[in-house]
């Protein structure tokens, strides 16, 4: 079977909430009745989630909205058959602490374990057999000299690159990361002055930064490359560790996030979409749903930035079109299911063939027979609207040359999830235009990866965005907000 998966389009078919019927006759009660503040979140990704659950452990009485079937906003499941599917591969590195008090407040961080150190393998298709294989892995040393020894002895690297590599980075570490001069400039200029060649790009640089920045070092902002390398590489020897969901996606960042709403207090309505937001004279908010308009002395907006701009209210930012001017990026994943098992590690990366990072999903998808790959595609402008049949042709016989135990193997399904929205574009220039928490309009907050958390649009800005957003609506509120740097200090 050959197929493109449209990730709405099978959630359009997932059944509600058994309460939705009573659902705006129930939140219009929780947010106006009762003694003290109400604020109202407006979407259901990882910020908002944690927008909600941080104002709520303040004593807030929260409704959270979300016009999906689903928590998770980009990062959910859905079935395929007998298959629980990821939207696509999402990670995390031990360096992103917010997303880590995300899983245990969800009571998700056994699911979704780290490594204890890092060990990255990288296959590169274009050398004989026998010398395919380079690891990229960390020892118990201070950092820089954690990564001496996987620098010394990647193969994939002349002599000469390798030294010139250890320069760079220490340069990179040196750069200091307030300056807005490193937003205007793109990493890949800042590599080629700093002795970079194309092929250390290609097998360090672009390996590590396209699947953390969504771009290529060329399309990317140095200042938001300087920020993953510097954080990730250089600042802790584990920092660059990396963990993953040993479940599908969605028992995390629905089932599990619901669970978790739901014992903090917060009501939750799906398929409830937001069509307007405005304000009293009083100062209070009114938030307008289908049949049914919301009071609330808060507002915390997590949604893209396009659908920001269209429910802010005139005033709230001195320039709302800088929004617009955030561009996108896409990420495509490739699904595989072959017959029997072809991969014998649980993710690689690859060089010299267009597949960049490969996941075995076979356990976390429930099949019982066979293995089920999954290929994380980012920056794929190129290929996002490709046909699934040219997609089969140009990847399947990759895979072949990759791992020789798919050569004999029967391909049981093959189908493509496209995110062409999947994240902002990372551009020079880009940090301008992220907005803070803060609007002018008091109580009215914006939450998104999108937002000025600092960082890339990786789960890890999300979840920052939740928490400086319900700090943001606190001060509003005049709530302390002690409990979010209890809770989190960094992303607060």
């Amino acid at each position: 079977m050959s197929d493109t998966t449209q990730a709405e389009g099978f959630d359009a078919d997932r059944p509600g909430r058994p309460e939705k019927e009573e659902g705006a006759k129930r939140f219009l009660e929780g947010a106006v009745a009762g003694d003290g503040r109400a604020a109202v979140v407006v979407g259901g990704g990882l910020a908002g989630i944690t927008a909600a659950l941080a104002l709520a452990d303040a004593g807030v009485r929260v409704t959270l909205l979300e016009g999906r079937p689903r928590l998770g906003g980009l990062a959910f499941s859905f079935q395929r058959g007998d298959l629980t599917v990821d939207n696509g591969q999402h990670v995390y590195l031990r360096c992103c602490t917010a997303y880590r008090w995300f899983l245990d407040r969800v009571d998700g961080a056994g699911l979704a374990p780290l490594q204890d150190r890092l060990d990255v393998p990288v296959l590169d298709v274009a050398k004989r057999a026998g010398s395919r294989l380079g690891r990229l892995r960390r020892d118990a040393l201070p950092v820089p000299l954690h990564l001496g020894r996987s620098l010394a002895t990647y193969p994939h690297l002349s002599l000469a690159e390798r030294a010139k590599v250890g320069r760079a980075a220490l340069a990179l570490k040196a750069l200091d990361l307030a300056d807005p001069a490193l937003d205007t400039e793109d990493f890949g200029s800042w590599l080629t002055r700093h002795g970079q060649s194309a092929r250390a790009v290609e097998a360090l640089w672009d390996l590590v930064g396209v699947a953390t920045l969504n771009a290529v070092a060329g399309d990317a902002s140095l200042g938001l490359a300087a920020m993953v390398f510097k954080t990730g590489l250089l600042s802790d020897p584990g920092a660059a560790d990396i963990g993953w969901a040993r479940v599908p996606l969605g028992e995390l960042h629905d089932l599990r996030a619901r669970k978790a709403l739901d014992s903090a207090g917060v009501r939750t309505e799906l398929r409830t979409r937001v069509t307007s937001i405005s304000q009293h004279g009083n100062g209070r908010w009114r938030v307008q749903v289908p049949g049914e308009t919301l009071q609330a002395d808060a507002v915390v907006l997590a949604v893209p930035q396009r659908e920001a701009h269209d429910l802010l209210p005139e005033g709230a930012l001195d320039a709302p079109e800088r929004l617009l001017e955030i561009g996108t990026a896409p990420i495509l994943n490739i699904h595989v299911v072959y017959d029997r098992k072809v991969l014998g590690r649980p993710f690689f990366a690859a060089l010299g063939t267009p597949v960049q990072w490969v996941f075995d999903r076979t356990e976390a998808s429930g099949l019982s027979e066979g293995q089920y790959l999954a290929l994380s595609q980012s920056a794929a402008h190129e290929e996002i609207d490709a046909p699934v049949s040219q997609l089969r042709e140009r990847y399947l016989p990759e895979l072949e040359r990759l791992l020789p135990a798919a050569r004999g193997a029967e391909v049981r399904d093959f189908f493509v999830t496209r995110e062409r929205t999947a994240t902002f574009a990372p551009t020079p220039g880009v940090g301008r235009l992220r907005p803070g928490a803060r609007t002018k309009a008091s109580g009215l907050c914006l939450a998104g990866a999108w937002t000025a958390t600092g960082w890339p649009a990786t789960m890890e800005s999300a979840v920052r965005s939740g928490v400086s957003a319900a700090g943001a609506a606190l001060s509003a509120l005049g709530r302390p907000r002690d409990h979010l740097f209890e809770l989190f200090e960094e992303a607060a």
